[in-house]
């Protein structure tokens, strides 16, 4: 398995991210186990989840995510094989959220409960939190890799100036630094990240690693007509977003390329993200070992500069 650096930081990673946020949502904790046996074998060792993942299904309250990796690391004995990421900042219920230094470090003492661990690969701030200066977070972030709970640090959904901000601020003060942005970017969702984003990323030698780098599984080619809809219970949204003239050119685009390899649509759409410079480890979920194999097999599919350009000029914003 080819590894990347997350930015600066020395930790070395697959060149994707597998999105825990299936965990205690489209998976149950049996499954979950399963998966993540998986992924160790085939090396997609890093691990993306969140304390609010999965709060949005009924009867469940946040936490549902890191409880299960948890559990699995107390069975397993494999914390020392996988990189894990968590975020902070997404409400929690009452006055649980944000990024203030007191709710951080309360936040986090309540993930290293939850994932039965002592330390955090990657800490992540999991929105901008305004009413909170970026000194007093990074300074609270700082803290935590003083003590030893926490490696890195990284930042997600923030915009091109807030987070050049944030680095000034790091830089200028003697803090911790975010090694890594989370920003949504696919074939489909360009312009924000590339216009705002990459030139930050690319000048401060930032690592990438990308939520819905399949666009809530229309790069798949899943869906392809209005009736494909009813194919998932998101079908309805993903079919009135992506289902246009433009994701029709990117979805031909992606036969032809997927064609010529003898792969799948999914997988072609997560290697041209992985050739892209400023692309670390795109963030892709799966729910089966089935789908956990096509993730592994676009790590190992390397595209040509035509593909890529094919790809490129189909998908242009």
């Amino acid at each position: 398995m080819e590894t990347r650096i997350l930015g600066r930081s020395g930790i070395e990673v697959p060149k994707l991210t597998f999105g825990g946020n299936v965990f205690g949502w489209t998976v149950d904790e049996a499954q979950s186990f399963t998966l993540l046996d998986s992924l160790v074998e085939r090396q997609l060792n890093f691990i993306d989840t969140a304390d609010v993942y999965s709060a949005w299904v009924e009867g469940n309250q946040g936490g549902e995510s890191e409880t299960i990796i948890g559990n699995w690391l107390k069975r397993s004995g494999k914390r020392d094989r996988i990189i894990l990421a968590t975020k902070v900042g997404k409400p929690m219920g009452d006055d649980r959220k944000g990024l203030s230094a007191s709710y951080i470090t309360q936040a986090v003492e309540a993930s290293l409960r939850r994932l039965q661990t002592d330390y955090i690969d990657l800490y992540q701030s999991h929105d901008d939190d305004q009413s909170v200066s970026l000194e007093e977070t990074l300074s609270a972030f700082d803290s935590l890799i003083q003590q030893g709970k926490v490696r890195v640090i990284g930042a997600s959904n923030y915009s091109g100036p807030r987070f050049a901000e944030a680095l000034r601020i790091s830089e200028q003060n003697g803090l911790a630094r975010y090694e890594t942005l989370q920003p949504e970017y696919n074939l489909y969702d360009r312009q924000a990240y590339e216009e705002q984003l990459e030139p930050v990323v690319a000048a401060h030698g930032v690592g990438v690693i990308n939520y819905y780098a399949l666009a809530s599984g229309f790069l798949s080619g899943k869906y392809r007509a209005r009736e494909d809809a009813g194919k998932s219970k998101r079908g309805q949204s993903v079919v009135d977003r992506y289902l246009n003239d433009r994701g029709t050119a990117i979805l031909n685009a992606l036969d032809a390329v997927s064609e010529e390899h003898r792969v799948t649509p999914a997988q072609v759409a997560l290697a041209w993200q992985m050739k892209r410079p400023s692309i670390t480890a795109p963030i892709a979920s799966a729910t089966s070992v089935e789908q956990l194999d096509d993730l592994y097999n676009a790590t190992q599919l390397t595209l040509s500069d035509q593909d890529y350009q094919t790809l490129a000029e189909a998908s242009a914003w």
